[in-house]
């Protein structure tokens, strides 16, 4: 099972980000632009106030940027047969 920890970064306010949805730029979180070759794209954001922020690199969290500890539970498993 490979586990994902957010990653905390100081984001400055009103700057344009590109948030990583392919997941192979070097830090995780920030576009760098490794996506090329795939049909992947970037999601542009911006914050509001300067500040340290926990953005998402299990790319599970419901708001998509910023880390919601989804990547903390568990997942529920269905299977196809009876026992």
């Amino acid at each position: 099972m490979v586990f994902f920890r957010p990653v905390y970064t100081y984001l400055e306010a009103d700057k344009k980000y590109h948030f990583c949805n392919c997941g192979k730029s070097e830090d995780g979180v920030l576009c760098d632009g490794s996506h090329k070759g795939t049909p992947l794209t970037p999601t542009k954001f911006t914050v509001k106030k300067s500040g340290n922020f926990y953005l998402c690199k299990c790319k599970k969290c419901y708001n998509g940027i910023f880390c919601d500890s989804n990547h903390t539970k568990k997942e529920k498993l269905t299977l196809d047969f009876e026992v």
